[in-house]
């Protein structure tokens, strides 16, 4: 393993399903759990980065078959050009994370036009916004990341981290799955990406 891959897998910071679900408590705590909740549901369930997030539509999610699919064009583009393929998550597919359950809820609490997370200021709610009540969650919660060489802060917690925390919870806390179902689910262009992200999240 080269210096450079061992520092990165040292910078992947991940939450424990236990982790999550106090980020999710903490949502109601504030003046908009409904919403919160199902913000951070939404990232670990389905491993969207969060400007993709925030470009879901309300009519991309369909409660009655539990999906969501998102088109290419809001997905994150390869470095080598070209539009992703249009892609169909299945939600809760463990049946453990409440995410239907969620969304209907927040669906009934919420005046929905277009975006799926509007704002207050604007139409929707950007990238930035998004990653915002993440941090805001994670500092409510007290929740420490872990990663390769210890533990981090509630304040390393973003986004992002909800992602890396998908790939954790599919290798170790759900039974089998494979780091190509890890790819699949998140949508890296190849599975040796996967691999150098992720392979140190498998027991030896």
């Amino acid at each position: 393993m080269s210096k450079t891959t061992a520092n990165t897998k040292t910078n992947i910071r991940y939450l424990k399903p236990a982790q999550v679900e106090a980020m999710r408590d903490a949502a109601y705590t504030g003046h908009h759990g409904d919403r919160d909740d199902a913000i951070v549901t939404l990232l670990y369930d389905t491993g969207l980065r969060r400007g993709e997030l925030a470009s879901v539509n309300r009519d991309m999610v369909d409660l009655d078959e539990a999906e969501l699919r998102i088109p290419g064009e809001i997905q994150k583009h390869p470095p080598t050009g070209g539009t992703p393929d249009p892609v169909t998550f299945a939600l809760d597919r463990s049946g453990e994370l409440r995410t239907v359950r969620t969304l209907r809820a927040y669906f009934n609490d919420a005046d929905l036009d277009e975006a799926l997370f509007p704002s207050r200021k604007s139409d929707r709610m950007t990238g930035k916004g998004i990653n915002d009540v993440v941090k805001r969650l994670a500092d409510r919660a007290e929740v420490r990341p872990y990663h390769a060489a210890g533990r981090g802060e509630p304040d390393d917690v973003t986004a992002h981290t909800l992602r890396h925390s998908v790939a954790w919870r599919m290798l170790r806390a759900e039974e089998g799955n494979t780091i190509y179902d890890v790819r699949n689910r998140l949508r890296h262009s190849t599975v040796a990406t996967t691999e150098q992200r992720y392979d140190h999240f498998q027991k030896v």
